[in-house]
């Protein structure tokens, strides 16, 4: 089992995979080493994972077929699918569609 360190208290040279990245870093396999718990009021505390940053990995390049790859799929979260358009934003889930086209629908008449 992982050791279990809370908030603030870990020793030096662990890092969560935020903190790897800010440094150009990744875990490259690594298993977790510790975890962190944050602990909160009359709810499960917050866990982050911890790794060994003398065992990290850089980051690796973007190669120009990946970033073509990010850039349709970013391009396809901004089109609106009943529209057609680049909306200029990634379109919410829970719209399922670009704004303007979302509040021109008529409104639903609910079933008995």
């Amino acid at each position: 089992m992982a050791d279990v360190y809370r908030w603030r208290l870990a020793p030096d040279g662990l890092a969560t995979r935020r903190q790897l990245r800010a440094l150009g870093l990744r875990p490259g396999g690594q298993d977790v080493v510790a975890e962190l718990h944050r602990p909160r009021r009359r709810r499960a505390p917050l866990v982050a994972y911890l790794y060994r940053v003398d065992r990290a990995k850089p980051v690796r390049p973007m190669t120009p077929a990946r970033a073509v790859a990010l850039a349709a799929a970013m391009r396809a979260r901004r089109t609106c699918p009943n529209c057609r358009t680049d909306a200029g934003y990634c379109i919410p889930r829970s719209l399922g569609m670009c704004v303007p086209c979302h509040d021109t629908l008529p409104p639903r008449k609910d079933s008995p």
